[in-house]
């Protein structure tokens, strides 16, 4: 079933008899209800010319080219160290979207501008589900070893995810569970592997 507020809405109605589920369910669609709503708030945010083309090149950046901006700047502040730390920042990636897809699939969540017509989308999905943010996910991976390695970079790194974080939910691709998921799931898994694997370098 789709991780949506319809579902919500089927909960509501299956456990109308039910006082315990139908509470649940209540607090489940007012949940989501406000998920939705800080897309819109967000959305209409961004809705300045300025604003929109800055949440644009911020969730395009994340379609790879922050990476190849990124990997010099190790470099430059590493040294020939920083090899291992973009190859640990490749491994967790690929680590990453080898869950991700499953997690897809599972949930199958509309995206904002999928699941609500007033809002826009600013430019073309990746693919048609929305939880968990592979954006959200994918820069928090990288980052993982880089703060680790280097913890200067540290509120930079920061600034860069809740940046990323911001123009998925502005451009109408996610809801902030979205992207709080995928930090978190990064967060779970990045972090544990780069301290290990810094450890023996």
């Amino acid at each position: 079933m789709a991780f949506t507020t319809d579902l919500a809405e089927k909960l509501t109605r299956d456990a109308s008899s039910e006082p315990h589920n139908g509470l649940k369910a209540l607090w489940l669609q007012r949940f989501l209800a406000a998920d939705l709503a800080a897309v819109h708030f967000l959305s209409r945010w961004a809705q300045p010319t300025a604003i929109r083309y800055l949440a644009i090149g911020v969730s395009k950046l994340g379609n790879g080219w922050v990476y190849l901006i990124l990997a010099p700047l190790v470099f430059w502040g590493l040294g020939w160290r920083g090899w291992h730390v973009v190859l640990l920042a490749g491994l967790n990636a690929a680590l990453l979207h080898t869950l991700y897809p499953i997690i897809k699939r599972r949930f199958r969540r509309k995206r904002p501008c999928h699941a609500d017509a007033r809002l826009p989308s600013l430019l073309k999905t990746l693919d048609e589900h929305s939880f968990p943010s592979g954006h959200a996910m994918t820069i928090t991976g990288v980052l993982a070893p880089i703060v680790l390695a280097w913890p200067a970079m540290t509120v930079s790194a920061v600034i860069i995810v809740l940046s990323m974080a911001w123009s998925r939910i502005a451009t109408a691709h996610h809801y902030p569970t979205d992207v709080i998921a995928g930090v978190a799931l990064a967060v779970a898994l990045a972090f544990p592997l780069s301290s290990y694997a810094l450890s023996f370098f």
